[in-house]
């Protein structure tokens, strides 16, 4: 019996061999990311039906030296839930940890195990007449505890927060195999060191979360949703200020669209409308919302004529109906579906300071149109909170392999900008395998160090996530 049958037999025995799977039809779609741009092989793929099992596997593995990569949906943009070409690591999915534990709505909160689809949380949350707000393209498919573990943004980013900031509690199992029960529901508590945060977007390299209690809010009752055209990304900030100063904490959302990405959605998704008449150079998709039962499209028809008179605003259209509002919604979330049908893309996930969004684009726009000859750029994303999928986007298909072949020199002239603008490299995918050399790049010298070091003190024998993230 060859090392790696004699590991399986192990691994069956210690869970179960309903809950180990070898079969190259069982295992395939675990073992390519999202983007395709890593084929992995795995000693076999583990799943897990409870928190104990979990607990056995990764502490079995501690014992035996096997790299534990943890899986939730498998919707991440940068590797960091794909294993690699060795077949010597074991893919952990959650996918079975899938129950809503516990709902308090007195208390605002709801506990969930990692495999719960973000949308179920949603529905769990709506169905006790509360909200959990974090809200993703993915949120069908993507799984909460890999929401937390890459600390995944979203569209409410504004508002909300990232997920960091929606965690109460968390449970985990510890690269040793033991089980860190942190779930608590508490809003003050100051004793010592946050572990729930260390773990959320540790990426899985610190230990596996299972479970977590969330923050709910008030079920919202009103809305009113527009889109807006604009001249420039400055007006867009400058109107930014307008709404924030006139609607408070009730805009929950605020996306930034250029032209390109209406004609690429319109042209390569079924059923997407361009929503105004005349053709513009930017647009604005925003939303207010609120617990209570408002007039907000009084509200914001108030502020768009105040942004008018300040020549802040070209055009607009608000939604009449939830229909026109889901179709406004399709269009900003359809733009990676779009870019994906239109053919190859570089991609760069991005935040700069708020302020600092307007000459971002302009440099960083001026970069592509001058080196950059057989690509277009589709410039879009989180203005709210200053974060942009800053892609580019090959127009000529018969280049594709020159296209391509770009990305080092596009890569490291986008982020130096980043850099020269203090911003982020990674504003909310995370860094996985994809990012980790730039992590290395742009990092100070001693949050890497301190980072390594938590790493080798929870982590040791080097088992959890290897490759990722450091």
């Amino acid at each position: 019996m060859s090392d790696g049958e004699e590991l399986r037999s192990q691994l069956r025995a210690l869970i179960g061999a309903d809950s180990v799977l070898t079969a190259d039809a069982d295992t395939a779609s675990f073992l390519v990311d999202q983007r395709r741009l890593y084929r992995g092989s795995a000693l076999a793929v583990a799943v897990p039906h409870d928190v104990g099992q979990v607990a056995c596997i990764v502490g079995w593995c501690n014992q035996q030296r096997i790299g534990v990569v943890p899986q939730g949906g498998n919707t991440g943009y940068c590797g960091g839930a794909t294993p690699d070409e060795s077949g010597r690591q074991l893919l952990l999915s959650l996918r079975r940890l899938n129950r809503i534990r516990s709902i308090d709505a007195d208390n605002f909160s709801l506990t969930a195990e990692a495999g719960c689809v973000l949308a179920n949380v949603q529905q769990a949350a709506d169905a006790a007449e509360r909200l959990f707000p974090l809200s993703l393209g993915s949120e069908g498919s993507c799984q909460i505890g890999g929401n937390l573990a890459t600390n995944a943004g979203g569209l409410n980013v504004v508002r909300y927060g990232m997920a960091r900031d929606q965690v109460l509690g968390i449970e985990a199992v510890l690269p040793d195999g033991q089980v860190f029960d942190g779930l608590k529901s508490l809003r003050k508590d100051n004793t010592g060191y946050d572990l729930k945060s260390l773990l959320v977007g540790s990426e899985g390299t610190l230990g596996v979360i299972t479970a977590a209690t969330l923050k709910l809010w008030p079920k919202m009752r009103s809305s009113a949703t527009a889109i807006l055209a604009i001249a420039t990304p400055a007006d867009a900030i400058r109107l930014l200020g307008v709404l924030k100063a006139q609607a408070g904490e009730r805009l929950s959302s605020f996306e930034l669209l250029p032209r390109i990405a209406i004609e690429l959605t319109t042209r390569h998704v079924e059923g997407v409308i361009d929503p105004l008449t005349t053709v513009y150079p930017w647009y604005i998709l925003c939303e207010l919302t609120s617990a209570a039962v408002e007039p907000l499209s009084e509200l914001l028809q108030q502020i768009l004529a105040d942004a008018a008179e300040r020549s802040l605003l070209l055009d607009a259209a608000l939604a009449s109906s939830e229909r026109v509002r889901a179709a406004f919604w399709r269009l900003r979330e359809s733009v990676p579906e779009a870019q994906r049908r239109a053919g190859p893309s570089l991609k760069h996930d991005i935040s700069v300071p708020v302020t600092s969004l307007p000459a971002f684009i302009s440099e960083a726009s001026l970069w592509v149109q001058t080196h950059v000859s057989d690509g277009v750029l589709v410039c879009y994303g989180h203005a709210g909170d200053g974060n942009l999928h800053f892609n580019v986007s090959c127009i000529d298909a018969s280049r594709n392999e020159a296209f391509l072949a770009q990305e080092p020199q596009l890569r490291r002239a986008i982020h130096d900008l980043v850099a020269k603008f203090s911003g982020s490299i990674s504003a909310e995918h995370g860094i996985g395998r994809l990012k980790r050399d730039e992590l290395a790049h742009y990092a100070s010298p001693v949050a890497l160090g301190a980072m390594r070091a938590i790493k080798q003190a929870l982590d040791p024998n080097g088992i959890m996530n290897p490759g990722k993230l450091l």
